[in-house]
């Protein structure tokens, strides 16, 4: 009898965690706003097992992770141009993304997966580094992660 009551209480919990689970959506865009080449949102606080869907709004871009953005031990991924991708997050941290090819353009957001203190400073370190070889929006990184408390 134990057992059972325990079995119907592990499959209530893993049952309860996939509903109370949301999808988010991010854009990816040539204009918004006067600004090009962009995510809507840039930047997007989620849950831990969340999960994000980019969405071809505009033709030319994708979604890719930034390895040297990503909290230790998460996966990378690497949407092909024109496609949406969805992608689950289920380690805590700050996740940095960019379109592949309009990358030296500025065109990277940040997902932010529960507490982002974990990798946070090694994140901003990578984006000014990375700011460092923008063609144009210079300081758009920095921008965005100053958002993040």
């Amino acid at each position: 009898m134990k057992k059972f009551k325990f079995l119907a209480l592990s499959i209530c919990i893993l049952l309860s965690n996939n509903v109370l689970s949301a999808e988010h959506q991010v854009k990816m865009l040539s204009n918004l706003k006067g600004q090009s080449m962009v995510f809507e949102p840039p930047v997007l606080k989620i849950n831990p097992g969340d999960t994000v869907k980019w969405l071809a709004a505009n033709p030319g871009h994708n979604a890719a992770s930034i390895d040297e953005m990503l909290p230790t031990g998460a996966n990378s991924w690497n949407g092909s141009i024109n496609e949406e991708i969805v992608v689950k997050f289920d380690k805590e941290g700050v996740y940095g993304y960019k379109c592949t090819p309009h990358y030296i353009l500025g065109m990277a957001g940040f997902i932010i997966v529960g507490d982002p203190s974990g990798n946070l400073s090694e994140v901003k370190a990578a984006a000014k580094n990375a700011e460092s070889k923008f063609a144009m929006n210079k300081t758009r990184l920095t921008d965005y992660l100053s958002q993040i408390k």
